[in-house]
């Protein structure tokens, strides 16, 4: 493609403005290998960037053309660039302030697990919180959920509150227990479980909703100590490609992003979901999906239909292998979840539900199905609401269509896969054909944007791509061919599943997740090119670059 110095004002006509607007661009990279996503120019050598947006791409003596005596030029030296990294799902707060937590992620032993509880209370003071993350029995020899008790010797003295790894379960002590006045009387709350020991006494388990009956005790954080933690966070998240993210916490996430964004500190763009407690303030506010800025802005309406796998709580058809009276819990009914989603269409918001369960996602694709139907009736397109479902882990055989056919984006976690796949086989067995599976979604043309579910999973986005690869863990577990072989994708649809994926859902894919004329310079520079080596050689790529609006936020050339 030859490119002409008109290019830099889009065909302006006037060649004294096009001098003046091409002596401005600020930066070129040269001398690389660009994949841009962008099918009119698959590959270029270079890209010109002005006013934090592409404004060419091409070879390098087309950039050079266009350059002024102004312009910085960077030399990539052959490497290669990719845009910038999108994750569609994680808990950034969560992320955050997981980054100070007791870790106690993925453990193999439920003893090491109260060692580090030990060591954090002897670093505690008298009635401090400890918290923590990470935790899952199924990694543990004996893969039995742990104990109040386990935790009471060590911690005499503070209360305990450790997240399941899935996030859908909490391990307290008997002293949160006493905070929280659970006993053996206190009946299950809706849409949760308390967990009890054969004569009633909550063993120390909370289930789903049951985990408020906790949580709502917890100290608050101060919201600058939020912006501290986040800025440490987004300085891992730009070292790992990663140039935006979807974040699914509540309010004081918000919150802490906003003040960073007025500081001039927010390095990263991110669509801001809403939590349905909270969805009501955005319509009295007259606020709808979309509204906000290129650095924050507004998602869809988020719901929980059901819980997890870890926690044998996702919603199913059919009973859990060898658990059979276990169907999993609905933390929302189909009706409520139907209501919820129809007053938010009504209103101008998208909606994004969490479904796990095969069960969980027939449900929602009924309420999808419903207010499709309505929608329809007002005359509204469907790309007007871009509704989701969140993890769609497992889908049943007469689903696996639907999706396609009622325009659903899938958000869905391939690192999940990698993690869960021996849980999947023990409690789903043969139907995890289905499960954690995008191949299915995206040989029907469905709009699949890949996330960490951070910090459920770790958010380093070349990891992810691997898993989504490869089907394999970094070990090489499974096996050579990987968990359900043909359920891999290509690099390039993971790719997509990074960058144009998650700018479709956010509304944005006029301006993200390419590297094109007109399109916001976020770009990712690697080592490698990672559509071209082994698939093992993904794992040993490294990030030398990550650039948000034409500017770089992590190394560089």
């Amino acid at each position: 493609m030859k490119l002409t110095r008109r290019l830099c004002l889009y065909e302006t006509t006037i060649p004294v403005l096009n001098n003046i607007f091409c002596d401005m661009i600020e930066r070129t990279l040269y001398n690389g290998n660009i994949v841009t996503l962008h099918d009119p120019i698959p590959r270029a050598q270079a890209v010109a960037i002005q006013h934090g947006r592409v404004v060419a791409v091409g070879s390098n003596d087309d950039i050079e053309a266009l350059a002024g005596a102004r312009a910085r030029r960077e030399n990539l030296g052959g490497r290669t660039v990719i845009p910038g990294l999108t994750d569609a799902h994680l808990h950034w707060r969560w992320t955050a302030r997981a980054l100070s937590e007791v870790d106690v992620y993925e453990l193999p032993e439920k003893r090491l697990a109260v060692e580090r509880v030990a060591e954090r209370a002897r670093q505690s003071k008298p009635g401090e919180w400890l918290i923590g993350h990470g935790w899952t029995q199924d990694f543990w020899p004996d893969k039995r959920f742990p104990t109040a008790a386990d935790l009471d010797l060590v911690t005499p003295d503070n209360p305990v509150y450790l997240r399941a790894k899935s996030g859908h379960a909490i391990w307290v002590n008997s002293t949160s227990l006493r905070i929280a006045g659970i006993d053996r009387h206190t009946p299950d709350p809706a849409g949760g479980r308390i967990g009890r020991d054969t004569d009633g006494h909550p063993t120390g388990v909370l289930y789903e909703t049951a985990i408020d009956l906790v949580s709502k005790h917890l100290p608050g954080t101060d919201t600058e100590l939020t912006v501290t933690q986040m800025k440490k966070a987004q300085q891992r998240a730009l070292a790992a490609g990663l140039t935006g993210f979807h974040d699914f916490d509540g309010p004081d996430c918000l919150r802490a992003l906003q003040v960073l964004r007025e500081r001039g500190e927010l390095a990263m763009r991110v669509l801001k979901n809403v939590n349905d407690p909270h969805i009501e303030h955005m319509y009295e506010a007259g606020l709808r999906t979309g509204f906000g800025d290129d650095w924050i802005r507004l998602g869809g309406l988020k719901i929980f239909a059901d819980g997890a796998l870890g926690t044998r709580t996702a919603l199913m058809v059919e009973p859990y292998e060898n658990e059979p009276d276990n169907y999993g819990i609905s933390v929302m009914d189909k009706e409520a979840i139907y209501a919820l989603v129809s007053k938010g269409s009504a209103a101008g918001w998208s909606a994004t539900i969490h479904a796990i369960g095969d069960r969980a996602v027939h449900d929602v694709l009924d309420v999808y199905e419903a207010v499709r139907a309505e929608e329809a009736q007002r005359g509204e397109a469907r790309r007007r609401r871009r509704h989701r479902i969140e993890h769609v882990q497992i889908i049943h055989p007469d689903d696996v269509h639907r999706l396609a056919e009622l325009d659903i984006i899938a958000s869905m976690q391939p690192n999940h896969a990698m993690s869960d796949y021996e849980m999947a086989d023990a409690y789903w067995g043969a139907r995890s054909h289905l499960a954690y599976n995008p191949r299915v979604q995206l040989d029907q043309g469905v709009v699949v944007a890949f996330g960490s579910d951070s910090p459920i999973d770790p958010f380093a986005p070349l990891p992810n791509i691997y898993a989504a690869v490869t089907r394999r863990r970094h070990n090489g577990a499974p096996g050579p061919e990987g968990w359900y072989p043909q359920n891999r994708v290509s690099v390039m649809e993971a790719l997509h599943g990074f960058t144009t994926g998650p700018a479709y859902a956010a509304g944005m894919e006029d301006r993200l997740g390419q590297i094109a004329p007109g399109f916001l310079a976020d770009l990712v520079v690697l080592d490698r090119d990672i559509t071209q080596v082994p698939p093992e050689d993904i794992l040993e790529t490294n990030i030398t670059g990550t650039m948000v609006a034409g500017q770089w936020r992590y190394g560089g050339v």
